[in-house]
Protein backbone atom coordinates (compact mmCIF):
# COMPACT_ATOMS: atom_id res chain seq x y z
CA UNK A 1 0.00 0.00 0.00
CA UNK A 2 3.03 2.27 0.73
CA UNK A 3 4.36 1.51 -2.63
CA UNK A 4 1.33 2.63 -4.59
CA UNK A 5 1.31 5.92 -2.58
CA UNK A 6 4.99 6.89 -2.67
CA UNK A 7 4.74 5.98 -6.50
CA UNK A 8 2.12 9.21 -7.67
CA UNK A 9 3.86 11.46 -5.29
CA UNK A 10 7.50 10.78 -7.19
CA UNK A 11 5.67 11.12 -10.51
CA UNK A 12 4.17 14.39 -9.49
CA UNK A 13 7.61 15.41 -7.93
CA UNK A 14 9.41 14.42 -11.32
CA UNK A 15 6.53 16.49 -13.25
CA UNK A 16 7.09 19.52 -11.39
CA UNK A 17 11.27 19.72 -11.64
CA UNK A 18 10.58 18.64 -15.50
CA UNK A 19 8.29 22.10 -15.99
CA UNK A 20 10.73 24.15 -13.58
CA UNK A 21 13.76 23.06 -15.84
CA UNK A 22 12.13 23.84 -19.39
CA UNK A 23 10.62 26.81 -17.89
CA UNK A 24 14.25 28.01 -16.62
CA UNK A 25 15.67 26.81 -20.24
CA UNK A 26 12.97 28.91 -22.25
CA UNK A 27 14.77 31.60 -19.69
CA UNK A 28 17.87 30.85 -20.84
CA UNK A 29 17.35 30.67 -24.03
CA UNK A 30 15.52 34.15 -24.46
CA UNK A 31 18.13 35.37 -21.83
CA UNK A 32 20.95 34.29 -24.32
CA UNK A 33 19.01 35.62 -27.76
CA UNK A 34 19.49 38.67 -26.38
CA UNK A 35 23.13 39.06 -25.31
CA UNK A 36 24.66 36.43 -27.79
CA UNK A 37 25.59 39.65 -30.20
CA UNK A 38 28.57 39.83 -27.66
CA UNK A 39 28.84 43.80 -28.68
CA UNK A 40 28.93 46.76 -26.36
CA UNK A 41 28.82 49.50 -28.18
CA UNK A 42 27.38 50.41 -31.91
CA UNK A 43 29.09 52.69 -34.59
CA UNK A 44 27.42 53.71 -38.21
CA UNK A 45 29.34 54.93 -40.74
CA UNK A 46 27.41 56.82 -43.70
CA UNK A 47 27.90 57.72 -46.99
CA UNK A 48 27.00 59.39 -49.80
CA UNK A 49 29.80 59.54 -53.35
CA UNK A 50 27.80 61.63 -55.25
CA UNK A 51 28.49 65.52 -56.67
CA UNK A 52 26.22 67.66 -58.95
CA UNK A 53 22.61 68.52 -57.87
CA UNK A 54 20.84 65.72 -60.23
CA UNK A 55 22.45 63.58 -57.65
CA UNK A 56 20.08 64.87 -54.72
CA UNK A 57 18.57 61.91 -53.76
CA UNK A 58 22.17 60.13 -52.70
CA UNK A 59 22.24 62.57 -50.28
CA UNK A 60 18.89 62.25 -49.36
CA UNK A 61 18.77 58.65 -48.81
CA UNK A 62 21.88 58.52 -46.35
CA UNK A 63 20.46 61.80 -44.37
CA UNK A 64 17.04 59.35 -43.84
CA UNK A 65 19.27 56.59 -42.58
CA UNK A 66 21.53 58.90 -40.20
CA UNK A 67 18.23 60.19 -38.84
CA UNK A 68 16.70 56.57 -38.34
CA UNK A 69 19.90 55.57 -36.62
CA UNK A 70 19.90 58.43 -34.37
CA UNK A 71 16.00 57.87 -33.73
CA UNK A 72 16.97 54.66 -32.36
CA UNK A 73 20.03 55.69 -30.20
CA UNK A 74 23.52 55.39 -31.84
CA UNK A 75 24.65 59.33 -31.01
CA UNK A 76 26.43 61.75 -33.38
CA UNK A 77 29.77 60.54 -31.39
CA UNK A 78 29.56 56.85 -33.18
CA UNK A 79 28.34 58.26 -36.39
CA UNK A 80 30.42 59.32 -39.22
CA UNK A 81 29.09 60.96 -41.83
CA UNK A 82 30.50 61.82 -45.13
CA UNK A 83 28.26 64.04 -47.84
CA UNK A 84 30.32 64.87 -51.02
CA UNK A 85 27.64 67.64 -52.14
CA UNK A 86 25.90 70.10 -50.01
CA UNK A 87 22.30 69.90 -51.34
CA UNK A 88 21.15 72.16 -48.64
CA UNK A 89 22.72 75.20 -49.44
CA UNK A 90 22.61 74.57 -53.35
CA UNK A 91 21.62 77.45 -55.35
CA UNK A 92 19.43 75.69 -57.88
CA UNK A 93 17.78 74.01 -53.97
CA UNK A 94 14.18 75.90 -54.30
CA UNK A 95 13.91 75.96 -50.55
CA UNK A 96 17.67 76.67 -49.01
CA UNK A 97 18.72 75.09 -45.82
CA UNK A 98 16.53 71.74 -46.54
CA UNK A 99 16.46 68.52 -47.87
CA UNK A 100 13.48 66.16 -48.25
CA UNK A 101 13.20 62.65 -49.15
CA UNK A 102 9.48 62.47 -49.98
CA UNK A 103 7.35 64.48 -52.41
CA UNK A 104 5.14 66.33 -49.31
CA UNK A 105 8.16 68.27 -48.29
CA UNK A 106 7.14 67.84 -44.90
CA UNK A 107 9.99 65.94 -43.64
CA UNK A 108 13.22 67.96 -43.46
CA UNK A 109 15.47 64.85 -43.21
CA UNK A 110 18.74 67.79 -42.98
CA UNK A 111 17.05 69.59 -39.87
CA UNK A 112 18.72 71.45 -37.49
CA UNK A 113 21.23 68.76 -35.62
CA UNK A 114 23.02 67.22 -38.47
CA UNK A 115 26.70 66.62 -38.00
CA UNK A 116 28.45 66.04 -41.01
CA UNK A 117 31.50 64.73 -40.45
CA UNK A 118 33.68 64.82 -44.16
CA UNK A 119 31.86 67.58 -46.61
CA UNK A 120 32.83 67.94 -50.06
CA UNK A 121 35.92 67.47 -51.72
CA UNK A 122 37.09 65.62 -48.11
CA UNK A 123 34.74 62.66 -49.23
CA UNK A 124 37.24 60.31 -50.90
CA UNK A 125 38.30 57.09 -51.31
CA UNK A 126 41.58 57.59 -49.79
CA UNK A 127 39.58 59.26 -46.26
CA UNK A 128 37.03 56.35 -46.51
CA UNK A 129 39.27 53.85 -46.45
CA UNK A 130 41.28 55.76 -44.00
CA UNK A 131 38.42 56.23 -41.83
CA UNK A 132 37.50 52.30 -41.99
CA UNK A 133 40.83 50.92 -40.87
CA UNK A 134 41.96 53.75 -38.26
CA UNK A 135 45.17 54.93 -40.48
CA UNK A 136 44.30 58.97 -39.76
CA UNK A 137 46.65 61.54 -39.22
CA UNK A 138 47.65 62.11 -35.53
CA UNK A 139 45.58 66.02 -36.03
CA UNK A 140 42.57 64.23 -37.00
CA UNK A 141 40.03 64.95 -34.77
CA UNK A 142 37.55 62.44 -32.74
CA UNK A 143 34.55 63.55 -34.27
CA UNK A 144 36.01 62.57 -37.89
CA UNK A 145 37.56 58.95 -36.55
CA UNK A 146 36.11 55.20 -36.37
CA UNK A 147 37.19 54.53 -32.70
CA UNK A 148 35.36 50.93 -32.51
CA UNK A 149 36.92 47.83 -30.99
CA UNK A 150 36.62 44.28 -31.12
CA UNK A 151 33.05 44.57 -29.05
CA UNK A 152 31.31 47.20 -31.56
CA UNK A 153 28.50 46.53 -34.37
CA UNK A 154 29.35 48.99 -37.30
CA UNK A 155 26.73 49.77 -39.95
CA UNK A 156 28.35 50.67 -42.94
CA UNK A 157 26.04 52.15 -45.80
CA UNK A 158 26.95 53.45 -48.97
CA UNK A 159 24.59 55.39 -51.73
CA UNK A 160 25.96 56.90 -55.32
CA UNK A 161 26.50 55.50 -59.14
CA UNK A 162 28.13 52.35 -59.65
CA UNK A 163 29.13 49.42 -61.76
CA UNK A 164 30.53 45.90 -61.47
CA UNK A 165 32.67 46.00 -59.02
CA UNK A 166 33.77 49.27 -58.39
CA UNK A 167 31.67 52.68 -57.01
CA UNK A 168 32.25 56.11 -58.22
CA UNK A 169 33.31 58.63 -55.45
CA UNK A 170 32.38 62.65 -56.80
CA UNK A 171 32.30 61.18 -60.33
CA UNK A 172 36.43 61.26 -60.70
CA UNK A 173 37.45 58.36 -59.01
CA UNK A 174 36.53 54.89 -58.12
CA UNK A 175 36.68 52.14 -55.36
CA UNK A 176 36.67 48.70 -56.29
CA UNK A 177 35.35 45.78 -54.25
CA UNK A 178 38.75 43.78 -53.98
CA UNK A 179 39.96 47.33 -51.95
CA UNK A 180 36.83 47.48 -50.04
CA UNK A 181 37.30 43.48 -49.28
CA UNK A 182 41.01 43.79 -47.67
CA UNK A 183 39.62 47.44 -45.73
CA UNK A 184 37.07 44.85 -43.80
CA UNK A 185 39.97 42.01 -43.69
CA UNK A 186 42.89 44.92 -42.21
CA UNK A 187 39.63 46.22 -40.24
CA UNK A 188 39.02 42.59 -38.40
CA UNK A 189 43.12 41.76 -38.09
CA UNK A 190 43.30 44.98 -36.06
CA UNK A 191 40.22 43.90 -34.16
CA UNK A 192 38.17 47.00 -34.99
CA UNK A 193 34.66 45.12 -35.44
CA UNK A 194 32.62 42.66 -33.79
CA UNK A 195 29.68 42.11 -36.24
CA UNK A 196 29.32 43.85 -39.53
CA UNK A 197 26.44 45.11 -41.77
CA UNK A 198 27.14 46.59 -44.93
CA UNK A 199 24.34 47.72 -47.18
CA UNK A 200 24.78 49.39 -50.38
CA UNK A 201 22.56 51.38 -52.67
CA UNK A 202 23.78 51.81 -55.94
CA UNK A 203 23.75 49.96 -59.88
CA UNK A 204 24.90 46.22 -59.45
CA UNK A 205 25.43 46.84 -55.59
CA UNK A 206 25.56 43.02 -55.11
CA UNK A 207 28.93 43.15 -57.35
CA UNK A 208 30.51 45.31 -54.65
CA UNK A 209 30.03 42.37 -51.57
CA UNK A 210 31.32 39.63 -53.79
CA UNK A 211 34.68 39.55 -52.66
CA UNK A 212 34.36 40.26 -48.89
CA UNK A 213 36.36 37.28 -47.30
CA UNK A 214 36.83 38.57 -43.50
CA UNK A 215 34.21 36.92 -41.05
CA UNK A 216 31.17 38.09 -39.27
CA UNK A 217 29.93 40.35 -42.31
CA UNK A 218 26.23 40.68 -43.75
CA UNK A 219 26.10 42.55 -46.61
CA UNK A 220 23.03 43.50 -48.98
CA UNK A 221 22.90 45.69 -51.91
CA UNK A 222 19.74 47.05 -54.06
CA UNK A 223 20.40 45.55 -57.03
CA UNK A 224 22.49 41.95 -58.78
CA UNK A 225 24.95 42.28 -61.27
CA UNK A 226 23.52 43.29 -64.27
CA UNK A 227 21.13 45.64 -63.48
CA UNK A 228 20.46 49.18 -62.82
CA UNK A 229 19.43 50.57 -59.13
CA UNK A 230 16.14 52.88 -59.94
CA UNK A 231 15.08 56.02 -58.34
CA UNK A 232 11.89 57.08 -57.09
CA UNK A 233 9.30 59.95 -55.70
CA UNK A 234 9.99 62.36 -58.66
CA UNK A 235 9.43 65.94 -58.08
CA UNK A 236 8.30 68.51 -60.47
CA UNK A 237 9.32 71.74 -58.20
CA UNK A 238 12.73 70.69 -57.85
CA UNK A 239 13.52 69.23 -60.85
CA UNK A 240 15.18 65.69 -59.65
CA UNK A 241 13.84 62.40 -57.78
CA UNK A 242 14.20 62.75 -53.79
CA UNK A 243 15.15 59.13 -53.07
CA UNK A 244 16.00 55.63 -54.48
CA UNK A 245 14.02 52.68 -54.66
CA UNK A 246 15.46 50.75 -52.25
CA UNK A 247 16.80 52.89 -49.50
CA UNK A 248 12.92 54.50 -49.77
CA UNK A 249 11.41 51.09 -48.45
CA UNK A 250 14.40 50.01 -46.38
CA UNK A 251 13.42 53.68 -44.29
CA UNK A 252 9.54 52.56 -44.07
CA UNK A 253 10.41 49.51 -42.67
CA UNK A 254 12.41 51.01 -40.44
CA UNK A 255 10.11 53.67 -39.40
CA UNK A 256 8.07 50.82 -37.38
CA UNK A 257 11.26 50.19 -35.49
CA UNK A 258 12.09 50.92 -31.94
CA UNK A 259 14.57 50.68 -29.60
CA UNK A 260 12.80 47.27 -27.81
CA UNK A 261 11.84 45.80 -31.32
CA UNK A 262 12.27 42.16 -31.95
CA UNK A 263 12.18 42.02 -36.11
CA UNK A 264 15.60 40.29 -36.98
CA UNK A 265 17.73 40.40 -40.22
CA UNK A 266 15.48 37.85 -42.21
CA UNK A 267 12.48 40.79 -41.78
CA UNK A 268 15.27 42.74 -43.54
CA UNK A 269 16.06 40.50 -46.14
CA UNK A 270 11.94 40.83 -47.35
CA UNK A 271 12.43 44.66 -47.69
CA UNK A 272 11.51 45.99 -51.69
CA UNK A 273 10.79 42.79 -53.41
CA UNK A 274 11.16 42.99 -57.14
CA UNK A 275 7.99 44.43 -57.65
CA UNK A 276 8.47 47.44 -55.67
CA UNK A 277 12.33 47.93 -56.60
CA UNK A 278 12.03 46.59 -60.24
CA UNK A 279 15.48 45.64 -59.32
CA UNK A 280 16.67 42.31 -57.80
CA UNK A 281 17.77 43.40 -53.84
CA UNK A 282 20.24 40.50 -52.95
CA UNK A 283 22.23 39.85 -49.66
CA UNK A 284 24.86 37.54 -48.38
CA UNK A 285 24.97 35.71 -45.08
CA UNK A 286 28.09 32.83 -45.80
CA UNK A 287 30.55 34.93 -43.91
CA UNK A 288 28.31 35.82 -40.79
CA UNK A 289 28.72 33.23 -37.71
CA UNK A 290 25.38 33.63 -36.00
CA UNK A 291 21.93 32.68 -37.64
CA UNK A 292 20.60 36.28 -39.17
CA UNK A 293 16.97 35.38 -37.69
CA UNK A 294 18.64 35.57 -34.24
CA UNK A 295 20.09 39.35 -35.32
CA UNK A 296 18.01 41.40 -34.00
CA UNK A 297 17.82 44.74 -36.65
CA UNK A 298 18.61 47.17 -33.68
CA UNK A 299 21.91 45.33 -33.26
CA UNK A 300 23.17 47.45 -35.57
CA UNK A 301 20.39 50.19 -36.37
CA UNK A 302 20.17 50.86 -32.79
CA UNK A 303 22.29 51.41 -29.42
CA UNK A 304 23.30 48.99 -26.27
CA UNK A 305 21.57 50.12 -23.81
CA UNK A 306 23.63 48.73 -20.81
CA UNK A 307 21.08 47.66 -17.82
CA UNK A 308 21.35 46.25 -14.75
CA UNK A 309 18.03 44.44 -12.80
CA UNK A 310 17.79 44.33 -9.84
CA UNK A 311 14.74 43.53 -7.29
CA UNK A 312 16.11 45.32 -4.08
CA UNK A 313 14.76 48.84 -3.68
CA UNK A 314 17.65 51.57 -3.96
CA UNK A 315 17.40 54.64 -2.16
CA UNK A 316 18.65 57.45 -4.18
CA UNK A 317 18.77 60.43 -0.74
CA UNK A 318 20.73 59.87 2.54
CA UNK A 319 18.31 59.35 5.48
CA UNK A 320 20.44 61.67 7.19
CA UNK A 321 20.06 64.62 4.55
CA UNK A 322 16.33 64.44 4.28
CA UNK A 323 14.12 65.85 7.66
CA UNK A 324 11.56 63.50 9.01
CA UNK A 325 8.47 66.29 8.44
CA UNK A 326 9.26 66.38 4.96
CA UNK A 327 9.58 62.59 4.69
CA UNK A 328 6.16 62.01 6.22
CA UNK A 329 4.13 65.17 4.74
CA UNK A 330 5.51 64.33 1.39
CA UNK A 331 3.06 61.94 -1.21
CA UNK A 332 4.11 59.72 -3.55
CA UNK A 333 3.82 61.06 -7.38
CA UNK A 334 1.85 58.93 -9.02
CA UNK A 335 3.72 56.69 -11.93
CA UNK A 336 2.80 57.15 -15.25
CA UNK A 337 3.09 53.93 -17.82
CA UNK A 338 6.36 54.87 -20.10
CA UNK A 339 6.51 54.25 -23.83
CA UNK A 340 8.44 55.64 -26.45
CA UNK A 341 7.06 58.41 -28.42
CA UNK A 342 8.12 59.22 -32.17
CA UNK A 343 9.89 62.26 -32.59
CA UNK A 344 7.39 63.10 -35.64
CA UNK A 345 4.82 61.61 -37.21
CA UNK A 346 6.65 60.22 -40.02
CA UNK A 347 4.50 57.01 -41.10
CA UNK A 348 1.40 59.68 -41.96
CA UNK A 349 3.35 61.96 -43.79
CA UNK A 350 5.10 59.22 -45.67
CA UNK A 351 1.86 57.61 -46.54
CA UNK A 352 -0.52 60.34 -46.91
CA UNK A 353 -1.38 62.16 -50.32
CA UNK A 354 0.84 65.12 -51.50
CA UNK A 355 -0.69 68.77 -51.06
CA UNK A 356 -1.58 70.89 -53.76
CA UNK A 357 0.55 72.96 -55.30
CA UNK A 358 0.31 76.17 -57.00
CA UNK A 359 -0.21 75.67 -60.84
CA UNK A 360 2.18 75.84 -63.49
CA UNK A 361 2.55 75.51 -66.86
CA UNK A 362 4.08 72.12 -68.23
CA UNK A 363 7.17 71.96 -70.50
CA UNK A 364 6.94 73.65 -73.93
CA UNK A 365 3.16 74.80 -73.11
CA UNK A 366 4.21 78.69 -74.09
CA UNK A 367 5.65 77.20 -77.33
CA UNK A 368 3.26 75.25 -78.35
CA UNK A 369 0.55 78.26 -77.55
CA UNK A 370 2.26 80.49 -80.18
CA UNK A 371 2.79 77.81 -82.65
CA UNK A 372 -1.18 77.51 -82.75
CA UNK A 373 -1.83 81.15 -82.92
CA UNK A 374 0.72 81.35 -85.68
CA UNK A 375 -1.22 78.41 -87.51
CA UNK A 376 -4.54 80.44 -87.32
CA UNK A 377 -3.28 83.27 -88.77
CA UNK A 378 -1.20 81.43 -91.61
CA UNK A 379 -4.49 79.75 -92.28
CA UNK A 380 -6.98 82.82 -91.92
CA UNK A 381 -4.92 85.57 -93.73
CA UNK A 382 -2.07 83.68 -95.39
CA UNK A 383 1.91 84.96 -95.13
CA UNK A 384 1.81 88.41 -96.94
CA UNK A 385 -0.13 89.48 -93.44
CA UNK A 386 2.50 87.88 -91.16
CA UNK A 387 4.22 91.62 -90.97
CA UNK A 388 1.52 92.70 -88.65
CA UNK A 389 2.30 90.31 -85.84
CA UNK A 390 5.69 91.58 -85.51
Amino acid sequence: MANFIFLPILALINLLFLLTTVHSNSFETKATQFFNSGHTNNWAVLVCTSRFWFNYRHVANVLSVYRSVKRLGIPDSHIVLMLADDMACNHRNPKPATVFSHKNMELNVYGDDVEVDYRGYEVTVENFLRVLTGRLPPSTPRSKRLLSDDRSNILIYLTGHGGNGFLKFQDSEEISNVELADAFEQMWQKRRYNELLFIIDTCQGASMYERFYSPNIMALASSQVGEDSLSHQPDLAIGVHLMDRYTFYLLEFLEDIHPASQANMNDLFKVCPKSQCVSTPGHRTDLFLRDPRSVLITDFFGSVRKVEITREAVNLTSAAEEPVEATSIRKEPKSEPLSYVDQLPVAEIIHQKPKQKDWHPPDGFILGLWTLILLVFFKTYGIKHLKHIF
